[in-house]
């Protein structure tokens, strides 16, 4: 049997609005009840005021009538408590009550000088008091009390349900004004992506708020500020070691020595592609230029595979999206292109698969290679992060391809990520969300 667990709300505004509503609606029905009995501690109060003096005077009415006629004004003198009867009434107890007490002293008091009087609870009825009077011709005369609750009126119960639905709508405004802000923070800091770009923080309402909201705007404006800086200096150095490497492999094509000469110019080259690489990563870090477009992913995969094949590259293309994407088609295409390099560079063959949701495409990448270790799948996607050892570029790249694949998704509104599929082989999954224009 399933059993049902009730747990504290997870959201700051669901736990304020119930703290909130919990607090006001509890010290409103304090309020209420102590308003309730003040007022039956003061209708008490009058009631039996009133009792002592209509008592007595009913008391002393029917005890001047003559005996034949006391019955009938036995209903006459009849009110909404208490009424007279003949007779000495029902075997009761000594009251026991604070009511019962107080009604009992409140008939010794109106009649019990001039009469013999006592008082007495009925039993199983905790509040309801009975006078037993012995009139001055020996008739007993029993006046049977039995106090009613105060009377409650049509449309409070509809008041009340008022009131509680206003502390429920000014709790959630009031909860609402005070989270709002933070949620807006919240969507600022989630939506502050590798291209540094996002709407800024309205710097307007309350005194922290705006602080707050500046304080943002201005990091954002630093931090964008820095990116750019970093990659004008990496791109400067890029291209001001173009000349010096273009004159190093001058020299070394001069050289007589051949091995000495091939082994400079792959040094040479080696350093070209880490500057380029370098520079690449750097500017999946600063962001794109390129602008979103709504594209046809299918012809967009299908015209990569079949570059690959025109080389003589084992691959297959499996699936089809049946489905338009927005996205920046040029960074979706180095994306795969560096996944189906990298599974190339450790496989023979490639398996690519594409498929859609109502929410995202999914591209799958598989190879026939040998994996990653379970402990490696996040680390290959640090900078400069090689499962090879050696410091050859050949069999281990600049380790750069795989962080500027999962940037660039990140810039895509997608998520790069990698598994050891079940028959072998390494499969890469990127899950692209579709957005509007």
């Amino acid at each position: 049997m399933t059993k049902l667990r009730l747990g504290w709300p997870r959201t700051l505004f669901m736990r304020l609005t119930l703290i909130l509503f919990v607090g006001l609606a509890a010290a409103h029905a304090l309020s209420y009840w102590l308003i309730i009995n003040e007022r039956r501690e003061a209708t008490t109060g009058l009631m039996l005021g009133y009792l002592e003096q209509d008592v007595a005077s009913s008391v002393a009415l029917l005890d001047r009538l003559p005996a034949a006629e006391r019955a009938e004004w036995l209903p006459r003198l009849e009110r909404r408590t208490y009424r007279f009867s003949l007779g000495p009434g029902e075997v009761g107890h000594v009251p026991d009550s604070k009511l019962s007490k107080r009604i009992a002293d409140s008939f010794l008091k109106s009649i019990g000088k001039q009469y013999r009087v006592t008082a007495s609870v009925v039993p199983g009825q905790r509040d309801r008091v009975q006078a037993h009077v012995e009139l001055s011709d020996g008739t007993q005369l029993t006046i049977d009390m039995q106090p009613a609750g105060l009377p409650v009126s049509a449309w409070l119960p509809v008041v009340l349900v008022l009131q509680l639905a206003l502390l429920a709508l000014f709790t959630w405004i009031g909860v609402r004004l005070m989270t709002r802000p933070l949620a807006q923070f919240a969507n600022a800091a989630d939506g502050f992506g590798p291209d540094l770009k996002t709407d800024r923080l309205s710097e307007s309402g309350p005194l922290e708020v705006t602080l707050a909201a500046r304080a943002f705007n201005s990091m954002q404006d630093r931090i964008g500020a820095y990116m750019a800086e970093r990659t004008q200096i990496l791109a400067a150095i890029s291209h001001d070691l173009q000349t010096p490497i273009t004159r190093m492999r001058m020299r070394a094509d001069m050289m007589d020595d051949d091995i000495q000469r091939e082994k400079m110019n792959r040094d040479l080259q080696e350093m070209e592609v880490l500057v380029r690489d370098g520079v690449a990563y750097a500017r999946t870090l600063h962001g794109t230029v390129e602008a979103p477009c709504r594209i046809d992913p299918d012809s967009l995969v299908d015209s990569l595979v079949g570059d690959y094949l025109d080389v003589g590259h084992a691959i297959t293309l499996n699936g089809k999206a049946n489905t338009s994407l927005v996205t920046r088609p040029h960074g979706l295409r180095r994306i795969i292109g560096n996944l189906i390099d990298n599974a190339l560079k450790y496989a023979g063959a490639v398996q690519l698969s594409i498929a859609a949701n109502s929410d995202e495409l999914i591209i799958l990448i598989r190879d026939n290679g040998p994996g990653i270790p379970e402990t490696e799948l996040d680390k290959v996607f640090e900078p400069f992060y090689r499962l090879e050892a050696s410091r050859n570029r050949d069999t281990g790249g600049t380790g750069l391809g795989l962080a500027i694949a999962r940037q660039l998704a990140s810039t895509l509104n997608g998520t790069l990520s990698l598994r050891n599929h079940p028959e072998g082989g390494l499969e890469a999954s990127l899950a692209l969300r579709n957005v509007s224009l």
